[in-house]
């Protein structure tokens, strides 16, 4: 169930919100993507069509969670794909009709819309759409990949929205940008610097394009692309914001695939870790403690790839009853006054990513009085 109060304690805190505990002395930006905390207008996503079609069972799950908290839009690819979705719903036990709940007729080739989707961007007291170019990630999943028609969804949604759009002429993907809401990105540079997306670009011509797009004063990069992540090693799977100050590193165990140390993801989080501290953040570790086997793969148990929205966090599951368990404390822990649910979705996780990579969250848009970043207590 929804809690009203956390909407309640949330719009006394925005109102009562403290000075931020991160550059402090400085001014917020004019420009900048709020944090994935702060207050949602809603969840955004693409439903799965014929080629991704395993993944339907945990949209419908996730779906049914969503709409207790927030509105959810959906895109769907033709007809059929709707009335599947529909259906979906109706067997995860939730109302395809639900108030919170609207469709749209926009074509889309993928379930990945963190990736494809528009950066929404608070800019001078309105909220604007970023359409950054996508081209199925590089080509690393295959040449035949479609890509065209997710290359125009931002610009379909903002004209759904009636939000003013730009168009920013830089390949790179949603799910690889991690934002505090108040002066800095972290990103993996291994994605936005990746020759397939970006020929020949720097990261200086990369640190000055950031700052332009998002109104940042401080670009973090990351470097490494761990084992199997055919992305390029986007940070969603890495490191997370969970405070203005606050960053969850992953952390290689002895009882993961990936181990300490190991001049690999092991060595490559323990980087990560290491040089997001040294920009002056606060470094929590997230361990992964298990492996998981989907046809014939082992994974490790990674739970970073989690949703914040208006009151809860959702993220992938693994089925092993005492890490989930395990996780689901740690992310309560994480994010104080907010439900957290656990879901098994393992043909999605096996395809490259979780509930994070599959949605995108559109932000509310408050009043300028009211527009500091909601600091966790």
């Amino acid at each position: 169930m929804a809690s009203s109060a956390w909407a309640s304690d949330l719009s006394e805190s925005l109102h009562a919100a403290k000075p931020p505990s991160h550059n402090a002395g400085g001014a917020l930006a004019k420009r900048r993507v709020p944090a994935e905390w702060e207050p949602q207008e809603a969840i955004w996503l693409q439903w799965p069509g014929e080629w991704e079609k395993t993944y339907e069972e945990a949209f419908a799950a996730f779906s049914c969670i969503i709409i207790q908290y927030e509105k959810l839009h959906v895109l769907y690819q033709s007809p059929q794909v709707l009335r599947q979705a529909r259906t979906a719903l109706l067997k995860a036990g939730c109302n395809p009709d639900h108030d919170l709940i609207t469709w749209h007729d926009i074509p889309n080739d993928s379930a990945w819309m963190r990736d494809n989707g528009p950066v929404f961007v608070e800019d001078g007291g309105e909220i604007r759409v970023q359409n950054w170019q996508f081209d199925a990630w590089g080509g690393r999943f295959g040449s035949d990949v479609p890509y065209e028609l997710d290359n125009l969804v931002p610009r379909r949604v903002a004209a759904s929205l009636d939000m003013p759009l730009d168009e920013v002429r830089i390949v790179h993907e949603r799910g690889n940008l991690e934002f505090n809401g108040m002066d800095t990105v972290i990103l993996n540079w291994s994605t936005l610097g990746d020759a397939a997306r970006n020929p020949e670009y720097t990261r200086t011509q990369a640190e000055a394009d950031l700052k332009h797009w998002f109104g940042v004063s401080q670009v973090v990069f990351v470097e490494g692309v761990p084992e199997g992540d055919r992305t390029n090693g986007h940070i969603d799977g890495i490191a997370r914001f969970i405070a203005t100050d606050t960053v969850v590193v992953g952390q290689c165990t002895l009882a993961s695939v990936c181990k300490p140390g190991d001049g690999k993801t092991g060595s490559l989080l323990d980087r990560a870790a290491e040089v997001i501290s040294d920009a002056g953040f606060t470094v929590i570790r997230e361990p992964m403690e298990g492996i998981a086997e989907v046809e014939g793969q082992q994974f490790d148990t990674n739970y970073m790839n989690w949703l914040v929205g208006n009151g809860f966090v959702i993220t992938t599951g693994y089925g092993d009853e005492r890490l989930d368990s395990e996780a689901k404390i740690r992310l309560q822990n994480y994010f104080p006054g907010r439900d957290v649910h656990v879901l098994p979705m393992l043909k999605s996780w096996a395809a490259g990513g979780g509930v994070h990579c599959h949605t995108n969250d559109q932000p509310a848009q408050i009043p300028a009085k009211t527009s500091l970043p909601f600091e966790q207590s």
